[in-house]
């Protein structure tokens, strides 16, 4: 299943796409795309029981905005330097264990909302990531097979980073990480079931048209399941946490000077195969 979350900011209702593109309300079903429900198997059946009876009501797209697909994120995980090309062209070592950073669920916001440059930034980038949306609590797991098992779905995300404030200003990549609308994600949360190998994604990300990345997640050093296995054995993983497996090469940072950070005006755009598409307009804060 596709599950969006759509409506004004704030406001959003639970909804479907379903395989012919309409957008389906699932507010008489389920109070929202969140953890609980994530977690809660005979919800999700419900839901797959209406689909195929063809009962759920369509929605009109027109002017609907999508929303963040999951609400009520308890944490969000980042992986840093996890693509083989991006280790590359920034002559980075390849990293022995995860590179592990927390953004603030307050970050997130959705798939076509406006990204905010803070004031005075000058190295505002962008970061296409493939997110991963945790449906059951895991804590020390023993494997990738079962880290796979506690995997409720997937979504793109944009993982915008600040790099003056992430590694020029002291401590942690917490500070570049953490403006508000830094982690725009959707526009859908695709269930498990519809990704049949997360090693096997095409991302590709644009600014003003120009295509700046094009990746695989088959480059990933660390892949999935692996990432899940290892981030659980240094905090619990509960229903609607969230893990950003990291950006492929073609971020801003890489670039000869001058880099082509972000500037007010500026349109990003990015795909994942099978998880849809993202736009965002820049502007300064």
């Amino acid at each position: 299943m596709k599950l969006l979350r759509v409506g004004p900011a704030g406001a959003e209702r639970p909804a479907l796409l379903d395989e012919d593109g309409t957008i389906r309300d699932l507010s008489a079903l389920v109070p929202d795309i969140d953890g609980a429900l994530l977690a809660d198997p005979s919800a999700l059946d419900r839901i797959r029981a209406a689909v195929g009876a063809r009962i759920l009501p369509a929605l009109d797209p027109s002017g609907l905005r999508s929303g963040p697909p999951v609400t009520r994120i308890g944490k969000i995980v980042g992986v840093g330097l996890n693509y083989r090309g991006l280790a590359a062209e920034t002559r980075s070592v390849i990293p022995a264990e995860p590179v592990l950073f927390l953004k603030a669920a307050d970050t997130v916001t959705g798939p076509d909302d406006t990204v905010l440059i803070p004031w005075g930034s000058e190295k505002t980038d962008w970061e296409v990531e493939l997110g991963v949306v945790i449906g059951r609590t895991a804590r020390r797991l023993e494997s990738e097979k079962a880290a796979m098992r506690v995997v409720a779905g997937y979504l793109a995300a944009n993982d915008v980073s600040e790099r003056e404030y992430q590694f020029d200003r002291g401590g942690a990549w917490v500070k570049g990480k953490n403006y508000e609308t830094f982690t725009p994600l959707g526009p859908w949360l695709a269930t498990a079931d519809e990704v049949p190998d997360p090693q096997d994604l095409r991302l590709r990300l644009w600014v003003n048209g120009e295509l700046k990345q094009d990746g695989t997640t088959a480059d990933q050093i660390f892949p999935v399941g692996e990432l899940i296995r290892y981030v659980s054995s240094f905090m619990t993983l509960y229903p609607g946490d969230v893990i950003l497996t990291g950006t492929p090469a073609g971020v801003a940072l890489a670039h000869a000077e001058p880099k082509p950070y972000l500037r007010a005006g500026d349109v990003v755009e990015l795909e994942i195969e099978g998880l849809g598409r993202q736009r965002q307009v820049v502007k300064e804060c």
